[in-house]
């Protein structure tokens, strides 16, 4: 069992609307080998993934694989199941796979979806171990390698928050593309896009991040507004800070002035050493210490998104009770850490308790240090503030609601977490001494769409709506030619027609790859790389992509929507052996792919009377638009009749036509350009280009 070629189809493909990998398995003297006729072989591979009980397989019932499994199936369709699986036990639940024979024998096409790629190929060579093991029955540690696959998994898929934000995206139809291994994402194409970076967004400016880094600063605009902060000063030395805490009153709370995610943060303490064991800390955790007046209650952090308060959260302290035996250190990992909702993962709703330095603090100030053993029904307090955890976004009052508005406007953030302590969210700051204490950028947004109590709220929505709003959807027009003749010059006459309508058109081709009139690249460009890198462009308002059939079925498609696709032709005598298929039905799927991504709104563009467009057409979600040199051509009129737009030629013009309407153009020139022109001409009119800067173009192509 060996992989001949694997090849990745990061768009829509000949398979899958959907990302797939495609592994060329050549099974050698096992391609006869069925699942029925090996001893063991079935025991051995639904013990190890007894989960695959789930998948329906061609029988359409839970159980449907096993059955297929105990009736005897090959090893490339068991490959498929198992590489499915465990993309799934790692986190990935992918469900689409195929497995089809070419027609060498023994040699196999084996599809399956991916949503990471290095996850989907790992997992795709940790299923050929699994098979093989369970041929030879050899040894399989099946835990071990969900383990590294999950881990995988961890490493190399987006961030909460990142994720959060680009599903809010996808389930607005805006396009989505990680552009980076970490957290840069681009949504939208070309003009209309805008890039996040975890939750911080292409509005959101470096000054106001840079404030915001500055909680001293930070302080001095809030308190210019009127939004009530705790009392504090920097501290220049050890000895300093306990000087300010002198000044301000004890106990305190010594945090870094440029901190983030708690780190370094030591809260409630009064002694002398206390706080100068806590400045030491803060040192090593930022650019300089601050020491602030402790205020009575609870943190909140409340997430502010285009000026609006959106989401709350509240933590909570965390406490453990002595039972007389364990020590302190062992009733934190017994009654606190083993809570399934506390993770490493930052998916997790709630983090594990670590003794850090600044919980050593907090202990010390208790009494109690890790290694003590606290008396029965003793309570200990770990931390002062526990993770951020519980929805209180509907207890929020009004005031306070205005005030963390206000902190994110004043320093300039459209997406904004405030921090704000306060004994009851739901009354006033200044009826209760309550502060706030920080306004970050970037905040994390898992614990309000995964709270550990209380409602999930749509964070990740509040912030699409800031860059697409009233519906948009972040897309420019994309044409997308390919078929047998004239595939190249019939885009770059498309290209044409859209520039004249205005637009700063990108043009993909097997001449290269244009902005307009200048040239970026040279040489065949009809892949789909050359489709994604004109739509990171932000100077591109349209698009051209000429896509060839073999780029196609090796690549997929470069954009996951088109609003016109342009099938110049697709004759009987279709060559793709490339393909290992043996029907023109069967490799009339490659333009199929083009097809089925057309916008619901859109439309393809097909000649007419050609059998197996109609196959494509019969998929394809648009509407059609028929073009043909022939006026006679009987498949115009019965398409017409029915609504239908059709172009074709007539005494040396082109028509437009829907019903009993037509639309008379000049042409350019000489017949034979007719069979670029006309299929141009049908893109453009059916992208909405006016009959007017259609004949426009027409002219200018003809005194050129």
């Amino acid at each position: 069992m060996e992989f001949r070629q694997i090849l990745a189809m990061r768009g829509p493909n000949i398979w899958h609307r959907l990302p797939v990998l495609e592994a060329w398995v050549e099974l050698g003297d096992l391609k006869d080998c069925a699942s029925n006729e090996m001893p063991g072989f079935n025991d051995r591979v639904m013990g190890w993934l007894p989960q695959m009980i789930e998948h329906r397989c061609s029988i359409g019932e839970r159980g449907g694989f096993f059955e297929r499994l105990r009736r005897g199936t090959y090893l490339a369709h068991i490959l498929e199941h198992v590489t499915l699986e465990l993309q799934t036990r790692a986190g990935a639940a992918v469900g689409f796979g195929r497995a089809r024979e070419t027609l060498k024998e023994g040699l196999f096409r084996v599809a399956m979806r991916f949503e990471e790629e290095a996850v989907g190929r790992a997992a795709l060579e940790a299923g050929r171990q699994l098979c093989l093991a369970a041929v030879h029955d050899a040894p399989f540690d099946v835990v071990e390698e969900i383990r590294k696959l999950r881990q995988l998994s961890e490493d190399v898929k987006m961030g909460p928050s990142t994720r959060t934000v680009s599903d809010a995206a996808l389930a607005r139809g805006i396009p989505v593309r990680r552009l980076n291994e970490f957290s840069l994402v681009q949504l939208g194409h070309g003009a209309k896009q805008h890039r996040i970076h975890r939750s911080a967004t292409d509005h959101t400016g470096a000054i106001a991040e840079a404030i915001s880094d500055d909680k001293e600063l930070t302080k001095a605009y809030l308190r210019s507004v009127g939004v009530p902060v705790a009392r504090g000063r920097l501290a220049a030395s050890a000895v300093d800070a306990w000087q300010a805490a002198q000044e301000i009153g004890t106990p305190v709370v010594v945090k870094p002035k440029d901190g983030n995610y708690g780190s370094g943060v030591v809260v409630g303490i009064s002694r002398r050493e206390q706080i100068e064991a806590a400045y030491d800390l803060g040192v090593t955790c930022g650019n300089g210490v601050m020491v602030e007046k402790f205020v009575h209650g609870a943190e909140h952090r409340l997430l502010v998104v285009g000026g609006k308060f959106v989401a709350g959260t509240r933590g909570d302290p965390v406490f453990v009770v002595g039972d007389g035996r364990q020590t302190v250190w062992e009733l934190v990992e017994s009654q606190v850490n083993s809570d399934p909702r506390r993770g490493e993962d930052l998916s997790c709703p709630l983090a594990k308790v670590e003794i850090a330095p600044s919980t050593l603090l907090v202990l010390e100030h208790e009494g109690y240090p890790p290694d003590s053993v606290p008396e029965a029904g003793k309570r200990v307090m770990i931390q002062r503030n526990g993770n951020l955890s519980t929805d209180v976004t509907d207890l929020v009052h009004p005031d306070i609601a205005r005030q963390v508005a206000l902190a994110a406007c004043v320093l300039g953030l459209d997406v904004a977490g405030v921090d704000v302590i306060a004994e009851d969210i739901s009354r006033p700051l200044e009826e209760q001494g309550g502060v706030v204490i920080e306004v970050n950028a970037g905040p994390g947004l898992q614990m309000h769409v995964a709270p550990a109590s209380g409602l999930p709220r749509p964070v990740g929505e509040a912030i699409v709506e800031t860059l697409f709003p009233a519906g948009q959807d972040g897309r420019i027009p994309i044409v997308s030619v390919t078929g047998e003749s004239n595939a190249t010059p019939v885009a770059m006459c498309i290209a044409a027609l859209l520039s004249q309508a205005g637009r700063h058109v990108g043009l993909a081709s097997a001449e290269g790859t244009f902005v307009d009139d200048t040239r970026l690249e040279a040489g065949d460009s009809r892949g789909a790389d050359s489709a994604r890198s004109l739509l990171l462009n932000p100077y591109v308002d349209a698009a051209v992509f000429e896509s060839s059939p073999e780029r196609i079925a090796a690549e997929g498609l470069g954009f996951d929507r088109c609003h016109v696709a342009v099938v110049t032709s697709i004759g009987a005598g279709l060559k793709l052996d490339f393909l290992e298929w043996d029907s023109p039905e069967k490799k009339s799927l490659v333009y199929r792919a083009a097809g089925d991504v057309v916008h619901p709104t859109g439309a393809l563009v097909l000649k007419a009377g050609d059998e197996l467009g109609a196959i494509v057409a019969k998929h394809c979600p648009g509407t059609l638009v028929l073009f043909s040199v022939d006026e006679q051509n009987a498949a115009l009129p019965e398409h017409r009749a029915t609504g239908g737009k059709v172009v074709f030629a007539r005494g040396g013009k082109i028509v437009l036509a829907a019903e009993s309407h037509e639309t008379e153009l000049a042409t350019a020139g000489a017949p034979e350009s007719l069979d670029v022109l006309l299929p141009a001409v049908a893109a453009g009119w059916a992208l909405g280009v006016s009959t007017d800067q259609i004949a426009a173009a027409l002219k200018r192509a003809r005194t050129a």
